[in-house]
């Protein structure tokens, strides 16, 4: 299973429900990574989207307690361990986690790649990843050249767990 995250220096993902910061390149790539793919997230990730609707041309499950929660085209899971049920009818590579916070942590240990956007920067943060450079299972298998986008440098880093 993969997950896919940008992260600033240290290791902010997203302030108030958003995103720190829209790269186009960053969103090209998550695009393509994920296209025709599994997405899980949760709740809170799915409503950030545009009008809180599914992304189009992939299978979105998203993982919520709230039992009476309803959304169009995507799957809803209630715990980790339907989550795993339902995952096993796609192919492992094929799982993205895109999302947020608390399910990153809930479902990092189940990941054995990881697309990071490391962005150069330190933001006002409220939500984060956590750091895989001090975990020692994880391990840089791949680092881009260091990218701009106006003033901002930013890489993709593929960790992959040991």
């Amino acid at each position: 299973m993969n997950v896919i995250v940008a992260v600033d220096k240290n290791w902010g993902i997203g302030k108030d429900n958003k995103l720190l910061v829209s790269i186009p390149s960053d969103m090209k790539f998550f695009r393509e990574e994920t296209m025709n793919k599994v997405v899980v997230m949760g709740r809170k990730t799915l409503e950030s989207f545009p009008n809180g609707l599914p992304l189009k041309r992939r299978t979105n499950i998203v993982l919520t307690k709230d039992r009476n929660y309803k959304v169009k085209d995507a799957i809803l899971v209630h715990s980790v361990e339907e989550l795993m049920e339902e995952l096993k009818k796609y192919d492992s590579e094929d799982i993205y986690v895109i999302g947020g916070d608390s399910i990153y942590r809930q479902l990092l240990p189940y990941c054995d790649v990881a697309h990071v956007t490391k962005i150069d920067y330190a933001y006002e943060a409220d939500s984060y990843f956590p750091n895989l450079d001090e975990m020692s299972d994880w391990t840089v298998e791949r680092t881009s050249e260091e990218l701009t986008y106006f003033d901002l440098e930013y890489m993709f880093v593929k960790y992959v767990r040991q």
